[in-house]
């Protein structure tokens, strides 16, 4: 991977900010989003069930298998989990906690089609659910149609007035919400027949529903983004609201004029289905709406995920699957770790800074705050000295992340930036240093309490007379917690 990937222009990243603009799609074709939410529905058994109209989306566009959050973030609800999805932000942003929806933000994280009617209050706007307080509750009255399905009809009666809609009227954005696959999970358990039944007519629905699309008289004429999509998942017994990986997952499934077809990403997080419907809608997304969501369509790849393909199997640690591919201590080109100082012994997946995945990660040790590392995206690095210390060792955890040299100019200012989650606890130290041209490094940032997932900043004042610039991450502590970087760029204009 090219030096471009780690230092991105000021342009590049802003790219989000708007529409895409690089797609030649045809300026007579009128950009529409459909979204479907499948209620409890797991990616992996949508795989095992017959499910011909999802299998037919998966294999004309992109798949992408996603993890949540869980308490204290949130429990995996279905209240926390379609406000996320709806709005583009995470829990720790629009505040619903669970189904009573109490100390909900929604007048400052609104959900996107309140944005599209603020917008471009020309367009029109449908909501339809079998849910009803994502109807009644999580959309705004600002969208021009919600309807909550009555119970007795339930995903049927959703279903019909969607294709209703579609053949009827002229939405430009449709949000769907069937809900029997959840139904089906509480009453009979995820690894239940019953469950992959409840997927099979579900699938029988979407069908409809994408049938109804690609019938109506104007659709040679229009640009659909089609958009598959579930607020968590279920365990095999039945139920969820916590915190194992099969609760927290969820999926994208997504066709689209810049989706590869039968393609698969890893990058792809809840609130980007929001801020994808958006884009494609030609709605700039301004800064100031604090939105966690970037458009699927403008990927942003960073070095750390081009190690995906080097992921190894557990070494020491049990709760682990033994078949998942999910750390390396291999750093990318142009990266190094110094593991001069680091004791010996302990954990092998955590001795000194690892690439890890959160499907790998949070298996270590469940419900110790892992799972609140929401803003990291498919690989991330982490120096965990809690999960070092759980076998023999000798001396502490002291370990520092070296980035590759980059060019700047000097006498100017350029930034640093980079997604970080840090957890505290004494003797524990968290320190970004800087080194220009080679010279002795010298601190710009300390963690010495706990740091919320987030995306950091720092501004740099670059020596007159300076060509290049290098960045450490140095962890150190004992029995303690974590520390995880991704995403690091550095920009100068």
């Amino acid at each position: 991977m090219s030096r471009r990937t780690f230092l991105v222009s000021a342009a590049a990243v802003a790219v989000s900010a708007g529409p895409l603009t690089a797609v030649a799609r045809a300026a007579a074709r009128a950009p529409k989003v459909l979204v479907i939410g499948l209620d409890g529905a797991l990616l992996t058994r949508i795989k095992d069930a017959d499910a011909p109209n999802l299998d037919a989306l998966t294999a004309a566009g992109l798949t992408a298998p996603s993890s949540i959050y869980a308490n204290p973030l949130a429990p995996t609800l279905s209240g926390p989990g379609w406000s996320t999805l709806i709005t583009g932000v995470w829990p720790d942003k629009h505040n619903v906690k669970d189904n009573t929806f109490t100390g909900a933000r929604f007048a400052q994280y609104p959900d996107f089609l309140t944005r599209v009617e603020t917008a471009k209050p020309s367009l029109n706007t449908y909501a339809v659910a079998s849910w009803a307080p994502i109807t009644d509750t999580v959309f705004s009255s600002k969208v021009d149609t919600r309807v909550s399905t009555p119970s007795a009809e339930y995903d049927t009666g959703t279903t019909s007035r969607a294709v209703a809609r579609l053949r009827d009227g002229n939405p430009d954005a449709m949000f769907v919400h069937l809900d029997n696959i959840d139904h089906a999970g509480h009453s009979h358990g995820a690894a239940s027949q019953q469950y992959l039944d409840a997927i099979r007519t579900a699938d029988a629905q979407v069908g409809q529903i994408v049938t109804a699309v690609r019938s109506r008289a104007t659709y040679a004429d229009e640009d659909w983004l089609i958009m598959v999509t579930a607020d968590h998942g279920h365990t095999d017994a039945g139920g969820h609201g916590g915190s194992t990986l099969q609760e927290r997952q969820t999926f994208l499934i997504a066709t689209g004029p810049t989706l590869a077809a039968g393609s698969v990403r890893y990058d792809v997080k809840m609130p980007d289905v929001a801020v994808s419907a958006l884009a494609h809608l030609g709605i700039a997304i301004d800064p100031a709406w604090d939105l966690d969501g970037r458009p699927l369509q403008q990927p942003v790849p960073d070095d750390f995920d081009t190690l995906r393909g080097q992921l190894q199997a557990r070494v020491d640690e049990t709760g682990i699957p033994a078949g998942l591919l999910g750390f390396t201590h291999t750093p990318p080109a142009g990266w190094s770790v110094d593991n001069s100082a680091m004791g010996t012994g302990g954990v092998t997946e955590w001795r000194g800074w690892s690439f890890t995945t959160d499907e790998f990660w949070t298996r270590a040790q469940r419900d110790q705050s892992r799972e609140s590392n929401i803003r990291a995206r498919n690989v991330f690095a982490v120096a965990d000295g809690d999960e070092w210390n759980d076998k023999a060792l000798t001396g502490t955890f002291d370990s520092t992340l070296v980035s590759p040299a980059h060019p700047v100019t000097g006498g100017r200012t350029a930034t640093l930036s980079y997604t970080t989650y840090y957890r505290q606890e004494s003797p524990q130290k968290g320190e970004v240093l800087v080194s220009y041209d080679g010279a002795a490094p010298v601190s710009v940032r300390t963690y010495t309490a706990d740091v919320p997932s987030r995306t950091e900043t720092v501004t740099l004042q670059v020596p007159s007379g300076a060509t290049s610039v290098r960045v450490r991450f140095r962890y150190t502590g004992g029995n303690n917690w974590y520390w995880v970087i991704d995403g690091v760029r550095i920009t100068q204009s």
